[in-house]
């Protein structure tokens, strides 16, 4: 029998983004066939996938003129039955593509942009807001939607289409064979972050409190993996990073493959964020990924993550505006490994009855078939 033909599209995200990548593609790779249209990835086929090559560009007006052509040109050659899009730039194209082709569309709101708009103005232009409102409000009503939060149903409402709640909860199968047993290095600690570094994500706290624990523990390290959104003058401007700038490892984006095993020695897992935009109501990916990986986590303390950590007993809670809370709970997690290391396990099993993947892969697979049911009645 002829597997229905899917074409995933993305402009904006890495072609290794876990979320694309290591979730939802696999999960219906063999059920489909499957076509993926990502920045810089090689194009041929691996996995049951047929991957296609689209330039990168950071660009947003870049990317709508050298990109969206190409992806126009992918959909007329190889006429899916049905469009994944993960990106709210791509909205006005699927509309095009949806009516040359007549078929449906799936738009994947990873991000709650209407809390966002502010900080989206500045970083891509005020130009592209009215459009995207625009566009948003079309997608209500003739899109199928999945969001990775709950939260989101707070702006998006009166759908026209059914709709699906999918978290971006961690793959154990990926996730297992970094998992080592818990041993932080006490006398010079080790701290974990992956994730974009920002004021937003709270780094201005996290340097203040580095720079009062430097005065108890001088040789600990932070290995920071992601894009770095400030720059170096607004580095050097923060107060005590002078202090404690040679204990930092940047390494910029990476593949999660080659990141994660810095995790062999670290105290903690760090998912610090401010309460600003949408993520107070949004978790963060990487408090389930610590708590996978079998160490304590170090986050927020926000309603939304405090249920998860408390209710687990898998870390910490802190305010991400205090440094001296912050510092307080880093000495505690180094100088309890005992502690640490059963919230770790805690954390570990909590991912496995509560938050892992597989019960999100299925809720995916059986949003297809609600959606390319309803397409067909």
């Amino acid at each position: 029998m002829k597997k229905t033909r899917i074409l995933h599209i993305s402009t904006a995200h890495p072609a290794q983004d876990p979320r694309i990548a290591q979730k939802v593609i696999p999960s219906l790779s063999f059920q489909y066939e499957l076509l993926a249209a990502l920045p810089h990835v090689p194009t041929g086929k691996q996995n049951n996938v047929q991957y296609l090559w689209l330039p990168k560009f950071k660009k947003l007006l870049l990317r709508i003129l050298f990109c969206q052509p190409l992806v126009l040109w992918y959909a007329l050659r190889y006429q899916p039955r049905l469009l994944h899009l993960y990106n709210p730039e791509l909205l006005p194209l699927a509309r095009l593509i949806q009516l040359l082709l007549d078929i449906p569309v799936i738009y994947e709101v990873h991000e709650n942009f209407h809390k966002k708009i502010a900080g989206k103005a500045a970083n891509q232009g005020a130009w592209a807001i009215k459009p995207f409102q625009w566009a948003d409000k079309m997608a209500r009503r003739r899109f199928y939607l999945i969001f990775t939060e709950h939260g989101y149903l707070d702006t998006y409402t009166g759908l026209a289409k059914p709709y699906a709640v999918i978290y971006n909860f961690p793959v154990l199968s990926f996730l297992n064979p970094f998992r080592r047993a818990y041993a932080p290095n006490q006398i010079e600690p080790e701290f974990f972050y992956i994730g974009l570094i920002s004021f937003e994500r709270a780094f201005d706290t996290l340097v203040s409190a580095l720079a009062l624990l430097k005065n108890r523990y001088p040789n600990f390290t932070v290995h920071l993996f992601g894009d770095c959104r400030i720059s170096k003058t607004e580095l050097n401007a923060l107060p005590g990073y002078s202090s404690i700038e040679k204990n930092l490892r940047f390494y910029g984006y990476t593949d999660q493959q080659l990141a994660l095993p810095y995790i062999t020695n670290a105290t903690v897992g760090l998912a610090l964020l401010k309460p600003v935009g949408d993520y107070m109501d949004s978790y963060t990916t990487k408090m389930f990924e610590y708590m996978a990986l079998g160490i304590p986590v170090l986050t927020s303390d926000f309603p939304l993550y405090r249920e998860v950590v408390e209710r687990h007993r898998c870390g910490l809670c802190v305010s991400p505006l205090n440094p001296i809370q912050v510092a307080n709970a880093l000495v505690y997690l180094v100088e309890h490994p005992e502690q640490a290391k059963v919230m770790g396990e805690r954390g570990y099993q909590a991912v496995q009855t509560d938050y892992c993947w597989q019960s999100e892969s299925e809720k995916l697979l059986n949003f297809y078939t609600c959606v390319l049911g309803k397409e067909i009645e």
